[in-house]
């Protein structure tokens, strides 16, 4: 049974611990004055249990009560501002696997690389990337604070966790953001945040990370924690994937330390999950032998707009068999270009597209028929039953898999790294081609990483870190369609490796710094 349905009932500290309208200040005050704070409602072990449960429902939902209700940052629609969905818009619209056909306020500007200091999507992502940072410190400081007594290695445990959570959030800030307000347990609440430049956030990262992964931390070991809780294997993924894209960061690459940490997650007991699609059914929470951390949805009890629920919807449209993805019916959203269409192999079972009655290349992006359309994430349990509702999906976002693992151990051996070898690389990348029904391979190049990356990892919020590391981001070097807003596509300024610091939170604070370009 899912983490959140069994004690997301407890959770009473959801809106009011939190957040507001201004970022800025990362303040903790209550939005909601009928909510209880912190002094009336931690009374016992339970309670912090029920406050731990909120800083991960806060990656799952937008709010409270229900799927648009009561949003916890004010100011923004609940159901775009969900924390996976503006992950979604910000790494996957920006890309060759994902062109979107709603004109919903600055959304077409992500495709075609035109966005700006006010773009409403990239401000409704930042809020929740601090917004959670904000949950997870004051969750720190409250349990530290404490007199309630906890059974064994407990309290330890949820600080870990809590840590490891903010971690993940920190990551996420230091790959689309940069240079960043930090604040963490031991800032008064309140203080306005300094600005931590990249480098120095990628240090505290790598600190806090090896600190987590340690054999002296009490993060739970890799595969021991409960279902939809992270462990130390989610957090040697942070840490890999900090390290594999650490010359982006800092200058500096840090290849071999990445193939280490991935070294060690194959050795924790993980592997490949025989079949493909059911990582992305609506039973995908039995897949524990690959998924390593997920976001969890269900149709009746944790209920969004985002996340999976809004991938299912968002692919689905037209004259789409939406009794086969297992809902009422489509939003007719988002299809892939053509250009990432041809990096499939012919026989390569990952290629779970719908291309009846829709044409390859998008001369309309309004047009839904216009690119072929997703069918990777379902509705639909292993054994071919739908979910429990057709209005909301039960399947959870796999945040982290083991196939990463072994494509970035192939990468880092192919970029020479001395922790690896070319054999170790190959044999990684074999046993990811293999489940998708295509040969193994003694050599191989960074190009057919790169392709390999995409057939596997897409619609996974990988994609546009993955360009931007191989340099074909910004670059005229791979072009797609209606990349930098023409249909043939074309390059554009190198600023847009990184998205701005918003409007909003540079006038509230006077210690940021916009980022070069904008």
């Amino acid at each position: 049974m899912k983490l959140y349905k069994k004690i997301l009932g407890m959770v009473v500290l959801s809106a009011g611990m939190l957040t507001t309208s201004c970022v800025g200040d990362l303040d903790v005050t209550p939005i909601d004055p009928n909510t209880n704070t912190a002094n009336s409602a931690l009374n016992d072990a339970s309670d912090f249990r029920a406050f731990l449960a909120q800083c991960y429902c806060g990656f799952a939902t937008s709010g409270s009560y229900g799927p648009n209700g009561n949003n916890n940052i004010s100011g923004l629609d609940g159901g775009q501002s969900q924390y996976f969905r503006g992950l979604f818009h910000l790494n996957e619209y920006t890309t060759d696997e994902a062109v979107v056909g709603w004109n919903d306020q600055t959304i077409q500007d992500l495709h075609g690389m035109a966005w700006t200091t006010s773009d409403t999507f990239i401000y409704a992502l930042y809020s929740r990337i601090f917004y959670q940072i904000a949950m997870c410190n004051e969750f720190i400081r409250q349990i530290n604070a404490t007199s309630v007594q906890f059974e064994g290695n407990t309290k330890e445990e949820f600080i870990a966790e809590a840590r490891t959570l903010r971690a993940l959030c920190y990551y996420h800030a230091i790959d689309m953001f940069g240079n960043v307000p930090f604040s963490d347990e031991n800032d008064p609440i309140g203080a306005t945040p300094e600005r931590i430049t990249r480098a120095d956030l990628f240090t505290w990262l790598e600190t806090e990370l090896t600190e987590l992964t340690s054999d002296e931390s009490a993060l739970v070991e890799a595969r021991q924690n409960e279902y939809g809780r992270i462990d130390k294997g989610g957090a040697r993924m942070i840490l890999a994937k900090l390290y594999l894209n650490a010359e982006v960061y800092t200058g500096t690459p840090r290849y071999d330390d990445c193939a280490t940490i991935c070294k060690q997650i194959q050795s924790s007991g993980y592997s490949l999950h025989p079949d493909y699609q059911e990582l992305f059914l609506a039973d995908n929470n039995n897949c524990t032998d690959e998924i390593m951390f997920a976001i969890e949805q269900d149709g009746v009890n944790t209920q969004s707009y985002g996340v999976t629920n809004f991938i299912i919807f968002g692919a689905t449209g037209g004259d789409m068999p939406v009794a086969e993805v297992g809902i009422g019916s489509g939003w007719g959203g988002f299809r892939m270009t053509g250009e990432f269409y041809d990096t499939f192999a012919a026989g390569d079972k990952r290629a779970i597209f719908y291309t009846e009655g829709h044409q390859k290349e998008i001369d309309d992006v309004a047009t839904f028929e216009h690119g072929y359309a997703y069918m990777k994430f379902k509705n639909i349990n292993s054994d071919g039953t739908p979910g429990q509702s057709t209005g909301f999906v039960d399947t959870d976002f796999p945040v982290f898999r083991y196939a990463d693992a072994l494509l970035m151990l192939a990468e880092c051996a192919v970029r020479g790294a001395s922790t690896t070898n070319m054999t170790e690389g190959a044999n990684a990348l074999s046993q990811v081609r293999q489940r998708a029904g295509l040969s193994a391979v003694t050599t191989y190049t960074l190009d057919d990483i790169l392709k390999e990356r995409g057939c596997e990892l897409y619609l996974e919020c990988w994609r546009r870190s993955d360009l931007i590391r191989f340099g074909l981001f910004t670059s005229s070097s791979y072009l797609w369609a209606w990349k930098g807003g023409l249909k043939e596509g074309r390059g554009v300024d190198d600023h847009y490796n990184l998205f701005p610091i918003p409007d909003n939170d540079l006038n509230a604070n006077p210690n940021l710094t916009q980022n070069p370009g904008y």
